[in-house]
Parts: C-alpha cells; sequence; structure tokens
C-alpha cells in the first residue's frame, strides 16, 4: 500500500497539513493603441455597445454582494540582502462563484505569488485573501493546484497518483468509493485505460491530464491552475484547452490560471486579469470576455471582437508595459 515517506508528505499538502511554498516561476508584435485610463478594484467590461471604443475610458463597476473569493489590499514583500522586495503592491480582486478568471502579464509580476496565497501556501504581508468570507491562512482540499511541471510521483501509476489524494481527503470513504472515484476521473480525461502506467510511461499531455484529473477528484471549490500548458507542444496544448472547458462546463467550480498566452485566455476565461509589472505590482485592468458558453475555437477567432480583445490585450503588455527585457 502507500505508505513511503514521499506519499506520507503529498498527503499531508492534500489534506492542508504542510504549508510549503514551491517556487514561482507573450510573444507577438506590439499594436498601437491609444492610452486607456484605469483604476485599481474596478471591472472594464467590454461589450457589443463598446467594443469600438477601445483607447477610450470605458464604464467600470463593482460585484454585487459579497465575492466568493476575495484578494483585498494585499500586498507582498520579501525580505532580501539588499532589503525589503515588495512584489504586490495593494492588490485587490473580486472573483465570483464558478468564474474562469485568466491571469496574465511579464515574469516577475507577482502572477505565482498572488496564486499562491490563495492556494495557502504563501502569506499575505498585508492584506487578506478570502474564501467565502473566511481567510485563507494554509493549503486545504478546497483548494487545489495543477503545476506546469505535473508534480507526480513517479514511483506511482496514475491511478495511485489520483488515489493518494482521494484518500487524503476521504479516508473514511470505502476502498470502492474511492478506487470509483479515480477511475471516473481517469476517464473523463480520456485515460481509462492508462491508468496502471507511470508518469515515465506517459507523455507530457498524458502526465497534465492525470494531474488535472488528480486535481478534480477531490473536488475542490476553487482550481488553481499555474500555466498548466506551457510546456506542451501546440497540438497537445490545444487538445487540453478543449478538455478542460468540458469538464469546467460540467462541473463549473471557480477556476484561477496563469498563463502567457492571450488566446488560450480569451478562448477559456471570463474575465482577463492583466498585471503591471513588479516590483510593486498591481492589476491594471480586468477584461471581461464576451463570448457565450459553450465556446467553439473557430467561431471565435472568426469573430471582429476576438481580435479587438487580442490587440488590447496585446498593448497593454508591449506598450503600456512594455518589460525591459521586450524593448
Amino acid at each position: 500500500m502507500m505508505g513511503g515517506w514521499g506519499d506520507r508528505v503529498m498527503g499531508r499538502i492534500y489534506s492542508g497539513v504542510l504549508p510549503t511554498a514551491p517556487n514561482p516561476h507573450l510573444p507577438t508584435s506590439s499594436i498601437p493603441y491609444p492610452y486607456l485610463s484605469t483604476m485599481q478594484n474596478f471591472n472594464f467590461t467590454i461589450t457589443d455597445t463598446n467594443i469600438n471604443m477601445l483607447g477610450m475610458p470605458l464604464e467600470t463597476g463593482k460585484s454585487n454582494g459579497r465575492p466568493y473569493l476575495e484578494i483585498k489590499d494585499v500586498t507582498k514583500v520579501y525580505p532580501t540582502k539588499n532589503g525589503p522586495s515588495t512584489v504586490l503592491d495593494g492588490v485587490n480582486l473580486n472573483v465570483g462563484e464558478g468564474e474562469f478568471i485568466c491571469v496574465i502579464g511579464h515574469s516577475g509580476c507577482g502572477k505565482s505569488t498572488l496564486l499562491n496565497m490563495v492556494s495557502g501556501f504563501n502569506q499575505p504581508t498585508n492584506g487578506q485573501v478570502l474564501l467565502e468570507g473566511k481567510p485563507i491562512t494554509k493549503p486545504g482540499p478546497d483548494r487545489m493546484v495543477v503545476f506546469q511541471n505535473y508534480a507526480l510521483l513517479p514511483w506511482r501509476t496514475a491511478f495511485e497518483n489520483i488515489y493518494l489524494a482521494v484518500n487524503a481527503v476521504y479516508p473514511n470513504k470505502l476502498e470502492a468509493e474511492k478506487s470509483a472515484i479515480v477511475k471516473e476521473h481517469l476517464a473523463m480525461v480520456g485515460l481509462a485505460d492508462a491508468m496502471d502506467k507511470k508518469p515515465t510511461q506517459m507523455s507530457g499531455g498524458m502526465r497534465q491530464r492525470v494531474s488535472i484529473a488528480r486535481a478534480l477528484a477531490i473536488r475542490p471549490k476553487v482550481l488553481i491552475l499555474d500555466e498548466p500548458f506551457g510546456a506542451l507542444d501546440a497540438i497537445t496544448k490545444e487538445e487540453l484547452q478543449e478538455e478542460l472547458l468540458k469538464i469546467w462546463n460540467e462541473n463549473r467550480c471557480t477556476v484561477l490560471m496563469i498563463t502567457h498566452d492571450i488566446d488560450e485566455a480569451l478562448f477559456l476565461a471570463d474575465k482577463l486579469v492583466m498585471m503591471t509589472n513588479g516590483p510593486r505590482a498591481k492589476i491594471g485592468e480586468v477584461m471581461e470576455i464576451p463570448f457565450p458558453r459553450p465556446r467553439d475555437r473557430s467561431r471565435i477567432m472568426e469573430d471582429p471582437q476576438y481580435y479587438k480583445l487580442r490587440n488590447y490585450a496585446l498593448d497593454f503588455l508591449f506598450n503600456r508595459y512594455a518589460h525591459d527585457d521586450v524593448g
């Protein structure tokens, strides 16, 4: 059975006992647009009536009622040999239940730091991160993370990697129930026939499918994706994007996803959170993505709005907040 040291450590992480932080870790031509004044804490809603007004100040609004997930006045400061380094400075974001949010920004803007505080691996220096009104102070099974490097135990099969998480969160369920949950989620990501394979016997796409199945198997309230498809080839990446959307449409858990791919964000997300450059990064704007669901990639890419939104995001990243190493 599963009782080795590595298994016990991973089991403690799944059950929220071990708050150990993982290490945090766009390319197209820029298209000029006039400067758009922004305000922290507000969503800039892009609709059919104002899509042609990009480059002018848009109407803003706050969500009604208590947010499902609330990032409230969050600042993160790390000590360094040269003194305190402020990575995030006064970040505010409200996320509704069941929303799919993508976060984009240049390297070093604190995207992973922000998501680590939602997952509970890290704590704000100032401010709070709240889920259903309760402060997040440590990792827990209500928030599951899918990493770019898969984070699978290489000595365990696909079945065993998922079973370990299910067993840690539902120790009192019958063995048959736990096995059924694992098999259901392997089938959900198209790996029913690969349950006995170890990570070294699987492709990168298959390993990421196992990682996604493991995260979803314990039914988290929030699914946190840290560039999950960044290391995959273009075809596999698109296939997994389609699968993720299909699964999300069926389960509708809240999703926070880091990406460097604007096209990926426009296809997947309800909102695109665009970060300013670090240090002292903030949320520059929150772009609402108007395409109806379920989404069809080819239809979206034929929509003129798609390219206006894409160009607007490119302008934010490569003109208004151009990174030093981008030019």
